[in-house]
């Protein structure tokens, strides 16, 4: 079993290199992404809250343009008084809880701040400014198409006082919630530079290798991102149990991670972590930390919570692709759950259902916004829709739920939304929406909802298919919506151009209704902007049923179904006609329930109602 595990591990290694090796250069379609290989030394200070850091950074430019600028993101500046995030949350009407008017009350010991000492290019320093959350770097010699360069800082850093993903001190009592914690390159790539200031929302990064090491007080636990290098030498329930521990002497212990083809790096830390390890029948090691102190429900919650976590990653792989790496760590920290490279971390004081939903949520973002790195910043839907949407189906199996329509929940906040008369469209920019609830439903639910109402418009088969085959195409790319919907044409042969505008570019409804029964003769009315295709179900006067299926003609195609087919209903006619064999009992249109229409009253008939 031993040799197995090694071998498994090896080819999981070989696997994930092999993915770094072909996304690293220009494929033959054209298709080109930057590539980073950090290597990071960091000493802490935990009385302080604060650490000194180098980093050595290969940047290896892909693309076809000269760069003569380069731009870093210096997350942690924003938890200062009056930075944009501060001033954002203080005047959107509708603050997030865990913001509001916190960040304007730090006093200079609790604040966050990453300061660059100094910045060298291939030996020789470069000019740069910091302005807020973002470093512009003047390069002294242009990174010419293919060329690689050496970037080597010094940084001084304080953690701040955790108030949103990162920080120190959390609301249940985690040391070190370390997000977001080192200067990261931004990401270029065919649209330009993105550097969006940090406002509190999530991320894009460039896919790349990293080797970080660690020095921290020795009472500390530490899990994260990666693979520890030195299991023998920190102990923390890392070490072989078949090896000698070679503890060095000091106040403080070496921590070496390395994490291969990722865009990120995470890590926590606390000195009363409880670390538990799960491994998987595949050869996957599941990582589990969390407070010793925690109340026995809780704890007890956690404690089950192994077995959970591997049917959840062997769903996913199984549903979407097979997960690339050697181990997964679900970690207590942060405000809430938050996905990171080969980890999540979470709030551990939850009851059992609420603990395997987010675990499964987070979890899901390894395949929707890690493998498949949309960038979150401008299609925040593309990454929490599609997550909520598998990770219902999964939380529903697991959990034993038998929920009829596990997106049930989405489409009630849909409507809600709606209804508020507060909708924007999905393809505004995350920081740009005037509400956070706006945000919120709109790329979490109505973006879960374009999968699950793609089931109703193409069938849940091709969807199934179009799922892996996205995987298989675009993971450890940078895919877009354009990418998804493409793959989508491709598995089902319907055109879907007219789907993804209307329903992420603009906030035209769904809204159809039942507009006359006369005898064997049935006419339908699109009241609502947006067009679908059309399921109707009729149940005869002698108690028989008939489903007819009515195509929309810009489709250009159908789904697979077992229906009656009509002829197909155009965008431009407002009404549709058809007739029937026999009296009429019954009309109801959608029973499925997964076109999302707004008014659904007006979808059902009944003769003498």
């Amino acid at each position: 079993m031993r040799n197995l595990v090694i071998w498994i591990a090896f080819l999981s290694t070989f696997m994930t290199v092999l993915a770094a090796e072909k996304n690293s250069t220009v494929n033959k379609n054209g298709y080109w992404q930057q590539r980073v290989a950090y290597t990071m030394d960091i000493d802490v200070d935990v009385k302080k809250y604060q650490y000194k850091g180098t980093q050595k950074l290969i940047y290896t430019n892909n693309s076809p343009d000269v760069l003569n600028k380069v731009f870093y993101h210096l997350y942690f500046n924003a938890f200062q008084p009056n930075s944009q995030m501060d001033a954002r949350s203080r005047n959107i009407q509708d603050a997030d809880r865990r913001v509001q008017d916190r960040i304007s009350k730090l006093t200079p010991s609790e604040i966050g701040y990453i300061k660059v000492i100094s910045l060298k290019q291939n030996g020789t320093p470069v000019t740069h400014e910091t302005v807020g959350t973002i470093l512009e770097v003047n390069l002294h010699t242009p990174i010419q198409p293919g060329e690689s360069v050496a970037l080597d800082m010094i940084f001084d850093a304080q953690v701040p006082k955790q108030i949103r993903r990162s920080g120190r001190n959390s609301a249940e009592g985690v040391a070190l919630s370390m997000t977001q914690w080192y200067p990261k390159m931004a990401e270029y790539d065919f649209e330009g530079w993105h550097t969006p200031p940090y406002i509190g929302r999530e991320f894009h990064g460039v896919w790349g290798d990293f080797d970080v090491t660690i020095h921290i007080d020795k009472k500390y636990t530490v899990g994260g991102s990666g693979y520890l290098q030195n299991p023998q030498e920190v102990g923390h329930g890392y070490e072989n149990p078949k090896e000698s521990l070679k503890l060095p002497k000091g106040k403080k212990l070496t921590w070496h991670f390395k994490a291969p083809n990722v865009h990120d790096f995470t890590w926590a830390a606390d000195p009363k972590y409880t670390h538990d390890t799960f491994t998987m029948e595949n050869g996957i090691v599941l990582h589990f930390l969390y407070k010793k102190t925690l109340e026995k429900e809780y704890k007890k919650n956690w404690e089950n919570l192994p077995k959970k976590t591997a049917e959840l990653i062997n769903f996913f792989s199984e549903h979407i692709g097979q997960y690339p790496y050697e181990q997964y760590s679900v970690i207590q920290g942060g405000d809430g759950g938050m996905e990171y490279a080969m980890c999540t971390l979470i709030t551990g004081k939850r009851k059992w259902g609420s603990l395997v939903g987010v675990t499964a949520h987070e979890i899901a973002h390894t395949w929707f916004q890690f493998l498949l790195a949309t960038n979150e910043t401008k299609h925040p839907w593309l990454d929490e829709g599609f997550t909520s949407y598998i990770s219902h189906i999964a939380e529903n199996k697991v959990l034993n739920k038998n929920k009829k329509n596990p997106q049930e929940g989405s489409y009630n906040s849909y409507y809600r939304l709606v209804n508020n008369g507060i909708e924007e469209p999905l393809s505004t920019h995350a920081d740009r929406y005037h509400t956070n609830a706006a945000y919120g439903v709109g790329s979490y639910s109505k973006g879960c909802i374009f999968l699950s109402q793609l089931e109703y418009i193409i069938g849940k088969e091709h969807v199934n298919k179009t799922l892996k085959k996205y995987f298989d195409d675009f993971s450890f790319k940078h895919p877009t919506p354009n990418d998804f919907k493409r793959t989508a044409e491709k598995v089902s042969g319907i055109h879907l151009d007219w789907y993804l505008n209307e329903w992420t570019q603009t906030t035209h409804y769904i809204d159809y209704e039942i507009d006359s029964v006369n005898d064997k003769e049935i006419t339908l009315r699109r009241t609502g902007a947006m067009p679908m295709p059309i399921d109707v179900e009729v149940v005869y006067a002698d108690g028989s049923k008939e489903m007819f299926y009515i195509p929309l003609r810009m489709m250009r195609g159908e789904k697979p179904t077992k229906a009656t087919k009509l002829k197909d209903w155009t965008f431009a006619h407002p009404t549709y006609s058809f007739s029937t064999t026999k009296k009429i009992k019954s009309v109801e249109i959608d029973p499925s329930k997964l076109m999302a229409d707004i008014y659904q009253r007006n979808n059902i008939y009944r003769v003498n109602d």
